[in-house]
């Protein structure tokens, strides 16, 4: 238990947001900072080796394992939902792949839907800010922030092939696309440092661990939010069978994720007020929004046969385990160095779509069910998806049990849209594995295969072996007091409340184009500013390419 009981902010989630805030509230030394993870510290190997990353989507020891409710669309599957609870969230737990998402999509918050100040010009220097890109900074990338990126370089020759057929089926290559261009094929950026994961927890909260204004307490679940009025003023929390609270002199801050967010609102009467009052939580502030609007990306693997050994087929050999751990152990160098998701893409699913809303990454080997099944042969596979979901899901809490996992409902494939750019996606693959650049690699497709041809067929195929690409967002979503949805402004304050703030990926007012771990640092870093009163970084001129016949070529 930590010694004090009355902080100036209470940081609730020691996830990818939540380090960015313990880092930069205590920077200065003035504020007195506790943060609470209802998880555990990130010490195992398991973690910090890149290529052992499916180790812990399969356990519950830095997972809160989540399973959302069956699927109507996808043959009544309940799906799975690994979420971190640990020191770094998802960043300690995902697949390192820092990508941000494009330009468009910010300014579509900012011009649609009610998220003031979150224009690409805005948010693209707290990117830079957040960001040391190994190869350098330039006007997209920093050159000194905390959160090392590494540019893929492992030497497998299916990156190249997978890049090279992406040109020859007709689209662009692009050097960065996390920079001027996202649109088509190349390498992509890892939050990886020196053969290492580099979590929010390395980069932004063991420094910061360092500084006596900062409390840490793991094993905390927070089991509700302490008001006077409407007026946030504390937090009480369970931690090693025992009730503590604890005080807040300026702020509770959540960073619990998009499951954990919406769930503590709820729980501490900030919520749909008849849903609430139905289950005897005493309703502090009504808003409808709270754990609506839930969106997460859907995506599915598209796996062919390899003539050649030179996957990660290899890694299944107890031999090739021992041998590649021991040099990692030693070195940090070495196939256990990269998750082996370096090269990907993103495409148009048509003419009309001005920018890519399907998103690649490929991998020079096969994974079944989570990591769960490697396959039987040398093969590699490309995860593909829509990016854009028009479909809606909800969160609901079960009871007022803080310990009950809440009601998860994505509604994967509910909109005629989202099923056909996903049969579009399925498609568009294949074409690409077509490619002569694969040629000399090709065997046979593994999935959905050959005998799946009719569109009938490849829907059957996305319902049965469709999969959540972890990224739950959007419930918690950001949005103007006019909007009676809207949950939090554009500042992270709860809407009717006082002293509370959202920040994380649940306030997104809708999904990004890409993975969410780096809009959510950045995010971070931007309110991490506004809660210190301090003027946004300087807006940003930097451009963004657009296909010059986006309207009438889909390549």
């Amino acid at each position: 238990m930590t010694r004090n009981t009355t902080f100036d902010y209470i940081i609730i989630g020691a996830g990818s947001a939540g380090c960015v805030l313990a880092n930069r509230l205590t920077e200065d030394g003035k504020d007195q900072v506790l943060i609470l993870e209802a998880g555990r510290k990130d010490d195992s190997w398991t973690i910090h080796m890149p290529a052992a990353l499916t180790y812990n989507l399969e356990s519950k020891k830095y997972n809160w394992y989540y399973t959302t409710e069956p699927q109507e669309h996808m043959n009544q599957r309940k799906m799975y939902w690994p979420r971190g609870k640990v020191w770094g969230g998802g960043s300690s737990l995902n697949a390192m792949v820092y990508i941000r998402g494009h330009a468009f999509d910010y300014d579509r918050w900012a011009d649609e839907e009610g998220a003031e100040g979150w224009n690409y010009a805005d948010i693209l220097p707290y990117f830079r800010k957040a960001e040391s890109r190994r190869v350098g900074g330039d006007a997209y990338h920093g050159a000194d922030g905390p959160l090392h990126v590494h540019t893929g370089d492992f030497p497998n020759p299916l990156f190249n092939a997978f890049i090279e057929a992406g040109k020859e089926a007709g689209y662009p290559y692009t050097e960065d696309m996390n920079g001027y261009q996202q649109e088509g094929f190349g390498v992509m950026d890892m939050t990886i440092r020196d053969g290492k994961r580099w979590s929010t927890a390395q980069a932004y909260l063991r420094p910061a661990l360092e500084r006596q204004n900062l409390s840490a307490e793991v094993g905390a679940h927070v089991t509700r939010i302490l008001f006077e009025g409407t007026r946030a003023v504390g937090v009480e929390y369970s931690q090693d069978g025992e009730t503590k609270k604890v005080m807040a002199n300026k702020e509770v801050i959540l960073s619990g994720g998009a499951i954990n967010s919406p769930q503590t609102l709820m729980l501490s009467g900030v919520g749909p007020a008849s849903e609430l009052r139905d289950l005897g939580i005493d309703v502090k502030v009504d808003l409808p929004g709270v754990g609506q609007n839930l969106q997460d990306h859907l995506e599915i693997y598209i796996q062919q046969a390899c003539k050649e050994p030179i996957t990660l087929f290899h890694s299944t050999k107890i031999h090739k385990q021992v041998l590649w751990g021991a040099e990692w152990f030693l070195t940090r160098k070495g196939w256990c160095s990269t998750t082996h998701l370096e090269a990907g893409g993103f495409i148009r699913t048509e003419p009309g779509v001005k920018h890519p809303d399907i998103q690649y990454h490929f991998l020079p080997g096969l994974v079944n069910d989570h990591g769960r099944d490697q396959g039987n042969c040398h093969a590699y596979q490309a995860h593909v998806g829509p990016m854009r979901p028009t479909s809606r899901g909800y969160l609901k809490l079960k009871s007022a049990d803080p310990f009950e996992y809440p009601i998860i409902q994505p509604n994967y494939l509910q909109t005629e849209r989202d099923r056909i750019e996903m049969r579009n996606a399925i498609k568009l693959t294949r074409e690409i594995f077509a490619q002569p650049a694969f040629e000399q690699y090709r065997g046979h497709e593994i999935m959905p295969g050959e005998s799946v041809k009719t569109d009938a067929e490849i829907d059957d195929f996305a319902r049965r072996r469709g999969d959540s690409a972890y990224h739950p967002s959007c419930t918690c979503k950001m949005g103007s007091a006019s909007d009676p949805m809207a949950v939090v402004d554009a500042q992270g304050r709860v809407h009717g409340a006082e002293g509370l703030r959202v920040v994380d990926a649940s306030i997104m007012p809708s999904i990004v184009s890409g993975n969410l771990n780096a809009p959510t640092i950045m995010m971070a870093e931007k309110l991490s500013d506004a809660i210190r009163g301090r003027a946004p970084l300087p807006r940003s001129d930097a451009p963004v390419w657009v296909h010059p016949q986006w309207e009438t070529q889909q390549r």
